[in-house]
């Protein structure tokens, strides 16, 4: 059966390779995302595109006015976009100035641009069998660096588990993959400095780094039927590394 299927940060990284495998399997997908033209070169066989900011309440009501008239029903609903803020313009002023600026920044990507777009299509999840996945970061037990992005990404695990209580009795499971250091993204900017990603795959039980593959399969797998009794749970796709070493 072809599902309908809405992808935030659909247009690069773990959103893509998200939207690739359900696309794959039948799936109509609609990519959201702040740049249109990298939505309209992401490749999606048959996939719409709709551009925008998804922290804009207004942008959002924009999205769910589409997806009412595109798809109606929406079976799933991956949050993929997000970031740690290096797309952002930079702050100006002092030191607290550029602490208030990656706090807001990271919550608005991060956090609020997830909780506005699954309230707008909350009445259009599919009942029963609907699906709501978030992609959190190994950055919300292990810290970021500021603690922003970590901050932020952690935000939506309580979210998660509140969304999948109410919406539990309507057949619809809610759950958040917590990715570790993935490859082949836009989160480390154009490189990554060797002594750093070395680290990061030391951290690993694995060996090796994760790819957007690993967490779209995933994923595809948590909108599965046979995921139907897998709810309110975070899933660590990071090689183990957040355990620790």
């Amino acid at each position: 059966m072809t599902r309908n299927v809405v992808i935030s940060g659909g247009g690069t990284g773990i959103g893509l390779a998200a939207a690739h495998a359900f696309a794959a399997g039948g799936d109509r997908v609609l990519l959201l995302g702040r740049r249109r033209e990298v939505l309209e070169k992401a490749g999606v066989p048959g996939a719409l595109t709709y551009a925008g900011d998804l922290s804009e309440p207004e942008v959002v009501r924009g999205v769910a006015r589409f997806v009412a008239e595109e798809f109606g029903t929406v079976d799933v609903l991956v949050h993929s976009a997000g970031g740690n803020g290096t797309l952002e313009p930079a702050s100006g002023g002092d030191a607290l100035d550029a602490v208030a600026h990656d706090w807001t920044v990271n919550f608005r990507i991060n956090t609020l641009s997830a909780a506005l777009l699954t309230e707008a299509l909350r009445t259009r999840l599919a009942e029963p069998g609907g699906r709501v996945l978030f992609v959190s970061s190994i950055a919300a037990y292990r810290g970021s660096g500021s603690g922003a992005y970590g901050g932020a990404k952690a935000a939506l695990h309580p979210y998660a588990h509140d969304l999948a209580r109410d919406l539990g009795p309507r057949g619809i499971t809610v759950n958040v993959v917590a990715p570790g250091y993935i490859e082949d993204t836009e989160f480390f900017g154009p490189e990554i400095a060797e002594a750093r990603r070395d680290r990061m795959i030391r951290d690993t039980s694995t060996g090796r780094a994760g790819t957007p593959g690993d967490i779209a399969a995933t994923l595809h797998w948590l909108a599965s039927p046979g995921a139907g009794h897998v709810t309110s749970q975070v899933i660590q796709v990071n090689g183990g590394a957040e355990r620790g070493h």
